[in-house]
C-alpha cells in the first residue's frame, strides 16, 4: 500500500486531495500548520501531522515522523489580492516564504529518500494565473510562476534517478477559504488611485461563473499526476483553468 504526504490539508485542495486518496485505500499523511480533529474522516490508514512549510525545524520533524514516502504533494499556499503599490515587501516575503520557499524546502527534504529508492512522485499545485495575466495579483502571481520554473527545471535533474514531478493549476475555486484568506490579509485596504479597478476586480470575483474550479477537480488532477506517467507536465484543473490553458490572453 502506497503513501502519500499531503501539505496544507486543513481546507480547501488539500482537505479534498487527502479524502480522494483515502478513499481510493492510500496510507495518507495529511499535514497542517494546526492539526485539528474530525475535518477528515476517521481511518487507521490516515496520520495528521503538525507541518509549517516555512520552518525548517517543522518540516524536519514532520517528514522524519512520516516514515517512507511514495508521494508528495505540496499544496500548502497563501493568497494576496492587492496592488504592487499597496503591499509592503513584508507581505511579499511572506507570500514567497509559504508559496515558492516553503515547497522548495518540504521538496528538498523528501527527495533523499526518493533518490535513494529511484521512486517517487512530487505533484505541486500552483495556479491558473499563471496561464492568464490578472491585475492585483502581481505578488502571488509571481510566487507561484516561480515554483512552475522550479519544478520544469527540477523535472530534469530528477528523471535520472526514476523521480517524476508534475504541476496541477486550479482555477478560481468558490467553494474554498483561499478568497476569502486572502481578503482579509489585506488589513489596510487597497491604495485609493486603485480603488476603482480594485472594485471591478472584486466585483468579478464575487460574481457567479459557470466556469469554476471545484476542489475534487483539484484532487482528481492530482491523482492523474500520481499514476498517469504519461500525463502532461502542467495539467489545469477545473474548468476556467483548462478554458485559460486553451487561450492564455490577457484579460
Amino acid at each position: 500500500m502506497k503513501t502519500i504526504l499531503i501539505t496544507g490539508c486543513s481546507s480547501g485542495f488539500g482537505l479534498e486531495t487527502a479524502r480522494h486518496f483515502l478513499e481510493h485505500d492510500w496510507n495518507v499523511i495529511a499535514t497542517m500548520r494546526t492539526p485539528r480533529e474530525g475535518v477528515l474522516p476517521r481511518s487507521d490508514r490516515l496520520r495528521v501531522l503538525a507541518l509549517d512549510v516555512t520552518d525548517t525545524s517543522s518540516i524536519r520533524q514532520a517528514v522524519a515522523a512520516a516514515g517512507p514516502l511514495d508521494v508528495l504533494v505540496n499544496n500548502a499556499g497563501i493568497g494576496w489580492l492587492n496592488a504592487l503599490e499597496g503591499t509592503p515587501m513584508a507581505t511579499v516575503r511572506e507570500v514567497f516564504e509559504t508559496n515558492t520557499l516553503g515547497t522548495m524546502a518540504v521538496t528538498q527534504a523528501v527527495l533523499p529518500q526518493f533518490r535513494q529508492r529511484k521512486a517517487g512522485v512530487v505533484v505541486n499545485v500552483t495556479s491558473s494565473v499563471t496561464l492568464r495575466s490578472l491585475p492585483l495579483l502581481s505578488v502571488y502571481t509571481a510566487s507561484k510562476a516561480a515554483v512552475n520554473a522550479f519544478i520544469e527545471s527540477l523535472a530534469l535533474e530528477l528523471e535520472p534517478f526514476g523521480i517524476r514531478v508534475r504541476l496541477v493549476l486550479p482555477g478560481r475555486a468558490p467553494d474554498t477559504r483561499f478568497g476569502d484568506n486572502a481578503r482579509s490579509r489585506m488589513k489596510d485596504g487597497f491604495p485609493a488611485a486603485y480603488g476603482s479597478l480594485a472594485q471591478s476586480i472584486v466585483a468579478r470575483l464575487q460574481t457567479r461563473a459557470t466556469a469554476i474550479t471545484r476542489s475534487n477537480d483539484v484532487a482528481e488532477a492530482v491523482w492523474r499526476a500520481v499514476n498517469d506517467p504519461s500525463c502532461p507536465m502542467r495539467l489545469p484543473a477545473g474548468a476556467d483553468a483548462v478554458e485559460w490553458a486553451s487561450n492564455p490572453a490577457r484579460v
